[in-house]
């Protein structure tokens, strides 16, 4: 198949196909004598996969690694729930300090009054030196 039928059939961008190719997390598709890529099942298969791992948030690197070891028939399952509790551990990381973020933010919100004046609390502290960090 072409690669906008491998695209649409996998729910990802032609040009994100190219994407992973260059990157290698797809094997180069095979070429027709003009030169067009042709995709078969089984990279879409790989297509969906990866899909799927950049959806749970899995860095191009995770990706490469899932990917190692999907291919891979004696691996051992410990190896991929590592890798994964490894990325929910980011994730986690992540959630914390967007959560900071989403408090900072909140704090800054109430402290500027929003009304026709110039002075804003948002501005101020957007302009302070930062605090050292211990």
């Amino acid at each position: 198949m072409n690669i906008g039928e491998a695209a649409r059939r996998a729910g990802v961008s032609a040009k994100m196909i190219r994407h992973y190719e260059q990157n290698g997390l797809l094997r180069p598709a095979a070429r027709t004598e003009a030169g067009y890529r042709q995709y078969d099942r089984h990279s879409v298969e790989e297509l969906k996969f990866i899909r799927q791992a950049r959806v749970l948030g899995f860095s191009i690197r995770q990706i490469e690694d899932l990917l190692r070891l999907r291919r891979d028939p004696h691996r051992a399952s410990r190896a991929v729930r590592t890798l994964a509790e490894q990325h929910l551990a980011e994730v986690e990381e992540k959630m914390r300090e967007l959560a900071a973020m989403k408090t900072t933010l909140e704090q800054l919100i109430a402290a500027c009054p929003g009304d026709e004046h110039p002075d804003c609390a948002i501005l101020e502290r957007l302009s302070a030196p930062a605090k050292e960090q211990p």
